[in-house]
């Protein structure tokens, strides 16, 4: 796989002061520039932007089944190393994290097996993160 830079998502929060300290203190993302309606941070890397947003009416959550899941639609997040990826998912749980999807291997034994998990950020953003033991498996049918 060729050198991938770095990605940019801007995502929605109503609660800026909860959603930064989630970031900053839960997920361990570094903080960068920021002002009184966003924060940029970096997600393993990645430029993730929190922008204020009021709270609207709930949205009623939507889901597709993946490997006799339901994973939350829509939802972001990092392919991590594979050990990097056991030491995050051991951290959240020390840190209490409610997973909406257990950290699990997906389709075990198939083209395509991975890592993953799923959680909310306090503004009700899903994430996922995931790893694969091989790499070239991340887009093969």
């Amino acid at each position: 796989m060729s050198k991938v830079n770095p990605f940019h998502i801007a995502i929605p929060v109503h609660n800026l002061d909860e959603c930064r300290t989630f970031y900053r203190d839960v997920l361990n993302c570094e903080e960068g520039r920021s002002s009184d309606h966003w924060v940029d941070f970096s997600l393993f890397g990645h430029q993730l932007v929190i922008h204020y947003k009021p709270k609207s009416k709930e949205e009623s959550l939507h889901t597709n089944p993946v490997d006799g899941k339901d994973v939350p639609v829509p939802h972001y997040g990092v392919v991590l190393d594979w050990e990097q990826f056991e030491n995050f998912a051991e951290d959240l749980k020390s840190k209490n994290v409610k997973f909406v999807i257990e950290p699990y291997i997906r389709f075990a034994g198939q083209v395509g097996e991975q890592a993953t998990m799923f959680f909310y950020d306090p503004a009700g953003n899903a994430l996922e993160f995931k790893s694969f033991k091989d790499m070239s498996q991340l887009f093969a049918k």
